[in-house]
């Protein structure tokens, strides 16, 4: 997150007044790198993170991750609460920009996770499945589908100690084979620079994950090939890519039972 829009004083008011806070104590920029600006509002009423959109974003869009965050926070999984305008809408419009506006959420991302940290992602991921998971569709015969988050990278993923505080960024939120987002988090969170899982993570994460929901016989079986096609995703545009089939493979065979053990 960065601030590349300034709000004037009108700006304020106007966000302020579409979501009827009682009153405004301060305003703070948030400067971390991302590409939408993204102010701490801190009012009467509490914390909360107001972004506004630099590039592509869409009113029909968010207005579906914001129908995300209120189906999985009545279900208890740790996500920013959205902040509907006093017409109900889930934006508004500040400084020529699409606003949106959630709570403010405790932790932080972490760049390195231990088993504990993918223990308790792996559950969140669970939670989040379950929120959405259909039956086995044509598209994917025998695979559980549903609605995945899409981007369960480092920086949308925030802790407080080992435990997941709230996941954020829905708005890649897509369907998919549940196993297909299984193996790409494997991939991005338990992976060495040789392609294989660190199995103490891989085995934690998957652990996490099965406490809420067991994987069935076809997605144990499916999921090698999963992380298989999800580290060639991640290696074909980095450095690593000339040695993309060895790591590809060495991806695959960590990818067996011995994590699922």
């Amino acid at each position: 997150m960065a601030v590349f829009t300034e709000l004037s004083e009108e700006d304020r008011q106007s966000i302020t007044a579409a979501y009827g806070f009682a009153s405004l104590s301060s305003v703070v920029g948030i400067a971390d790198g991302d590409t939408d600006t993204t102010y701490l509002f801190r009012a009467r009423e509490g914390e909360f993170i107001v972004t506004l959109f630099e590039n592509g974003a869409q009113p029909l869009d968010l207005e579906r991750a914001f129908e995300t965050m209120e189906t999985l926070s009545q279900k208890g999984v740790p996500c920013p609460r959205p902040l509907r305008t006093l017409e109900g809408n889930a934006t508004c419009r500040a400084a020529g920009r699409l606003v949106a506006t959630v709570s403010f959420l405790q932790g932080s991302s972490s760049i390195v996770a231990g088993p504990a940290k993918c223990r308790s992602l792996g559950r969140v991921m669970a939670q989040i499945h379950i929120a959405f998971e259909r039956k086995a569709s044509p598209l994917s015969p025998g695979l559980p589908t549903g609605a995945v988050h899409g981007a369960l990278v480092q920086a949308n993923v925030f802790f407080l100690g080992n435990d997941v505080s709230g996941i954020v960024n829905f708005r890649l939120r897509h369907d998919d084979a549940l196993v297909s987002e299984i193996a790409d988090v494997l991939v991005g969170w338990t992976a060495e620079s040789s392609g294989e899982l660190n199995k103490d993570r891989a085995r934690a994460l998957l652990q996490g994950y099965e406490e809420h929901r067991q994987l069935t016989s076809v997605e144990k079986e499916a999921l090698p090939g999963f992380i298989m096609a999800s580290t060639a995703r991640r290696c074909a545009s980095q450095a690593e890519r000339s040695f993309l089939p060895e790591i590809a493979v060495v991806a695959y065979r960590s990818g067996t039972s011995d994590i699922l053990d």
